[in-house]
């Protein structure tokens, strides 16, 4: 049967937009009737496409991996690729998709609200699927937080970016400019994440006016997000089961108070220096309690909180030298020996939102970075499309390439969807009874 099987995966891989398409209708087949339903801004008698054509485009523009509007323009305009994505979205054919001038003035007035309403139903689908319950930790969902940058130029494009200045005070001084954004990501198991909310990181003016020290503005600024991206996360999710789970710029009494008055538990990790009173505390007390390459102490007084500090270290033979690292969290959950490891486990899964999220969205399967407009509400919702197209590729690239042991480099899947774009086999090229001897989904 290995002959067999690799010549039937050798045919379904010649069209993987249709497994794509697949996978995207198994797990969230609403997609597009969504995108029927979101408010149109436009005066009815200047609508040449539907926002489901519209946000249809945006869609597999981001499935495709493209980086620029002028790059989907020329890509989607080959008559095959236009005829096949209008199939795909299930509209009436047109001569062409809508150009990527017209996609920018249509997103400069969409409500990005729409968006996360869009962006909500997907993660809520995705948590009420018993697919996915072997992620939870402890009967909590694990929620990773994290911020990053976007569009770091020389260039002030509107006025929410925020600035950075180089070599203050020397002549050659200089001012970076960039946008950043404050995401939530849902951890579904098997490097999956679902982005379940957004909070843009904006320009208030207040830091040209501070001398803080550019760990501390980024510090303010992610927490002051963090406060308006929990507000809305407690809004969509009321009752959901939460452990937030966040690097060392979130240790701090708001974050922890934010988590407590939510219901809400958390796992931060910590490095020397960044929390001094916890670790001050915590070498104080004499007795510590131990479990394999782990020790914790319940009840650490940070502040007026406690808290519950976790460490870990782990040794690995590398090059025939033994490399240590160190590991330190602090948690609303009671550590035990029973709970410990899992702990530690879901501690270490902070990196899959800059792995799984951030960096593939940047380097591999797309570039989050590029600036798609100047208009920010218009950036905003390229943000949060690129979020929906880059979740449904990732459920293609676990239970279709993964499941069928069809191996591709990052960089490939996108560039190989895109090309599939402008063909489509027919049923004699792959009998049904061949599509379904492999399929695992």
């Amino acid at each position: 049967m290995g002959r067999e099987r690799n010549r039937i995966i050798s045919k379904r891989e010649m069209n993987p937009v249709a497994e794509c398409n697949k996978i995207q209708n198994k797990f969230y087949p609403k997609l597009f009737s969504k995108f029927e339903t979101v408010a149109d801004p436009r005066h009815s008698s200047y609508i040449d496409y539907s926002c489901k054509e519209m946000l249809g485009t945006l869609y597999y523009k981001g499935i495709a991996g493209l980086s620029s509007m002028q790059e989907m323009t020329r890509a989607f305009t080959d008559e095959k690729v236009t005829k096949n994505l209008y199939h795909f979205i299930g509209s009436g054919e047109k001569q062409y998709l809508p150009h990527g001038v017209t996609l920018n003035e249509f997103l400069e007035r969409v409500d990005p609200a729409e968006m996360e309403e869009i962006q909500k139903d997907i993660a809520y689908k995705m948590i009420r699927r018993k697919t996915f319950d072997d992620a939870k930790v402890l009967k909590r969902w694990l929620v990773l937080i994290d911020g990053t940058e976007l569009n770091e130029g020389y260039t002030k494009k509107n006025d929410y970016y925020l600035s950075r200045t180089y070599n203050r005070g020397e002549e050659n001084e200089f001012v970076k400019y960039h946008r950043s954004v404050l995401e939530a990501k849902l951890y579904l198991g098997n490097n999956l994440v679902c982005s379940i909310a957004t909070e843009p990181i904006e320009n208030s003016g207040e830091y040209n006016k501070k001398k803080m020290t550019e760990e501390a503005i980024k510090q303010d600024c992610e927490s002051k997000a963090f406060i308006r991206l929990s507000a809305k996360l407690k809004k969509s999710f009321k009752r959901l089961p939460i452990c937030i789970v966040a690097d060392g710029l979130y240790v701090s009494t708001k974050v922890i108070r934010t988590c407590k008055s939510n219901g809400w538990d958390y796992l931060i990790r910590y490095k020397e220096g960044s929390a001094p009173l916890i670790e001050k505390e915590y070498q104080a007390t004499p007795e510590k309690n131990t479990v394999g390459n782990a020790e914790y102490i319940n009840g650490v007084i940070f502040v007026k909180e406690d808290v519950n500090v976790l460490k870990y270290t782990e040794r690995k033979i590398k090059n025939g030298k033994e490399k240590i690292t160190s590991f330190a969290w602090i948690t609303s959950i009671e550590i035990s020996d029973k709970n410990a490891k899992k702990l530690i486990n879901a501690g270490r899964s902070r990196w899959k939102i800059e792995n799984q999220g951030f960096n593939r969205q940047k380097h591999w399967q797309g570039n989050i970075e590029h600036a798609c407009s100047f208009n920010e509400r218009a950036q905003k919702n390229h943000y949060l499309m690129e979020q929906i197209s880059d979740f449904i590729k990732q459920l293609y690239e676990y239970f279709f390439l993964k499941k069928n042991e069809i191996k591709k480099l990052q960089k490939n899947i996108s560039s190989d969807l895109l090309a599939s774009f402008g063909r489509q086999l027919t049923r004699e090229d792959i009998k049904e009874s061949d599509m379904q001897s492999i399929s695992n989904y």
